[in-house]
């Protein structure tokens, strides 16, 4: 209510300002005009996208995860790339972001990378880029510059918190330490502060190295575990699979939700929606609200 109130002080405002350019016919007021125009559009954009938010787990914070696909390489780096993407996003909408695991690749880009977000409706948004994205490009490591397709699976889980009743049994888990892989220095190579945690019942393995301290990396490791069990126990009270699970196709042609060609045309289009932008590079650098917001509103008219 307060934020719906806030927009009507808003329009009141710029009706008054449009009024008082006419009566003194004030050309200099116009400028102010439009920037006000357009902050009250984007208010009241914002507003109508929350309110497809209505999940049970839209406003909680999210837990992302990326995968390359089958291709080595080229795959790992691509799978960097939607990492670099994701991390824009993130900064330019504000959200708190720490980054729970990440394997590298052998020779460029990573194998994988967790993601915790922190802040309001972080899930109800992310749950949008769930699924494969792939990749048309001329490859960087091909000496003959071919052109490569690529693909990554990304995947957003809601973020449980401590107090949300999830069954662990303790001796339902098999915990291993290892040293982690990557940079770190001597740290790294001296001590096996890395966690992987295997859920025995239901096969869940998860694993954290991100951090130094062994206690903090199995702290997120839970984390992460418990999220991952909180959704495969919605999934059995709905007695259907979870709309992140049924995501989760083999990561290759012809199951991805959204392609970026970067050759011979520029181009990013997301098959579900048929969303669509020429601007390659602003997608990118992590403008992915029309995205976004194509696949809300396309949710929300199937709802209706």
């Amino acid at each position: 209510m307060e934020r719906w109130k806030k927009l009507k002080r808003q329009q009141e405002d710029i009706e008054a300002l449009f009024e008082l350019s006419n009566e003194t016919d004030d050309d200099e007021l116009l400028p102010e005009l439009q920037q006000e125009l357009d902050a009250f559009r984007k208010s009241v954009e914002n507003l109508e996208l929350e309110s497809m938010l209505a999940g049970v787990d839209d406003s909680k914070n999210a837990i992302l995860t990326i995968h390359a696909g089958a291709g080595g390489t080229e795959a790992q780096d691509w799978a960097e790339m939607l990492l670099r993407m994701y991390l824009r996003w993130l900064e330019q909408k504000g959200y708190e972001h720490h980054i729970l695991d990440i394997q590298p690749g052998e020779e460029a880009g990573i194998k994988s990378a967790v993601l915790e977000v922190r802040g309001d409706y972080a899930y109800g948004y992310l749950k949008a880029e769930a699924g494969v994205h792939r990749l048309v490009r001329l490859s960087p490591f091909d000496a003959n510059h071919r052109r490569h397709t690529s693909f990554a699976s990304v995947f957003v889980y809601p973020e449980v918190e401590s107090d949300v009743e999830v069954d662990i049994n303790p001796k339902d888990l098999r915990i291993d330490t290892f040293r982690a892989s990557g940079a770190g220095g001597q740290h790294v190579n001296k001590t096996s502060s890395a966690v992987r945690i295997t859920h025995i019942p239901t096969g869940i393995v998860v694993q954290c190295q991100a951090e130094r301290s062994q206690h903090s990396n199995r702290e997120n490791a839970m984390k992460i575990l418990r999220a991952r069990l909180y959704q495969k126990k919605r999934e059995e009270e709905q007695q259907k699979r979870a709309e992140i699970e049924k995501t989760k196709k083999e990561i290759a042609w012809g199951s991805q939700i959204r392609s970026y060609v970067f050759h011979p045309y520029s181009l990013v289009k997301d098959h579900r929606t048929g969303v669509e932008t020429g601007n390659v590079q602003a997608v990118m650098d992590g403008d992915l609200d029309e995205f976004i917001k194509g696949f809300l509103t396309a949710k929300d008219l199937q709802n209706n």
